[in-house]
């Protein structure tokens, strides 16, 4: 039987600016084969994690599916680039808790990648990391019910008053509240827990407050050549849509269909 990981397509390179942005190279061979060079990852800023948000979307621009294979990024998307090369440097995976169901869990599959991982002196899994105001988790999903990853739980009061007597046997779920400001907490996620770099896989709502509060430098976008997904849904729901710049921009080598890939850069408005 044929793998998604087998079935991964090879991206060539369409533009590569990444010489002008403070970002870092990681790679091996395999990856660097299948991705078309090295993969870059933005630097932290001094006081507080890297942050990269991780979407793909339709060809027109959406990104809510019941499920997210229905948006057609194919083993490309999720193989490579989703749950493999933004991964493999995080310390923690973010997701908010509408995100997080009973199979979830966040780590990096493909062996080729796993390895890269490991050879980086990363442990095999990420963190688990969540964010909720007001306590509406899933507590019985795999990212909460594996003993040998540490969860850190991002919680407004109300999520605080919900969940603590429901994991007050779970030594490994951490509870780290949400300051006044998303800085603030971000700053204490580097400071009392280690956490050098996030990959925020959504959803939309929890990426719009990340964009908006200033704490995100980049974002992994893969586009499909299809049209689908729950219309009107795009990555970014504010008032203040970010300024893109692009870092890095590849393609699919398909005959059709194929997938755009861009690294880009992300600035608020003044």
């Amino acid at each position: 039987m044929t793998s998604d990981g087998d079935r991964v397509r090879r991206l060539v390179t369409i533009e590569d600016r990444s010489a002008a942005y403070p970002v870092m190279p990681i790679g091996n061979a395999w990856s660097r084969k299948y991705y078309d060079g090295p993969f870059h990852v933005h630097t932290a800023p001094p006081d507080r994690p890297a942050v990269s948000l991780v979407f793909v979307q339709s060809r027109d621009r959406n990104t809510g599916a019941s499920n997210p294979a229905d948006l057609g990024g194919g083993p490309t998307d999720q193989c490579l680039i989703y749950e493999g090369l933004s991964r493999v440097v995080a310390d923690a995976v973010l997701a908010g808790a509408s995100s997080v169901g009973r199979e979830v869990f966040f780590t990096v599959r493909h062996p080729e990648l796993v390895s890269l991982r490991l050879s980086l002196g990363f442990p095999r899994h990420p963190k688990q990391m969540v964010i909720s105001n007001d306590g509406h988790l899933d507590l019985s999903s795999h990212v909460f019910t594996t003993p040998d990853v540490q969860v850190i739980v991002l919680a407004g009061a109300e999520c605080r008053r919900v969940i603590a007597p429901q994991i007050r046997d779970r030594s490994w779920i951490t509870i780290v509240p949400l300051a006044e400001s998303l800085v603030e907490t971000f700053k204490t996620l580097r400071e009392e827990h280690g956490i050098g770099r996030i990959s925020a896989v959504g959803g939309r709502v929890t990426a719009t407050s990340l964009v908006d509060a200033g704490v995100v430098q980049d974002i992994y976008l893969s586009t499909s050549a299809i049209d689908a997904g729950e219309p009107n849904t795009p990555w970014y729901v504010g008032e203040r849509p970010p300024r893109l710049e692009t870092i890095v921009q590849k393609k699919e080598v398909t005959a059709r269909s194929p997938l755009l890939f861009e690294h880009l850069a992300i600035r608020l408005r003044s």
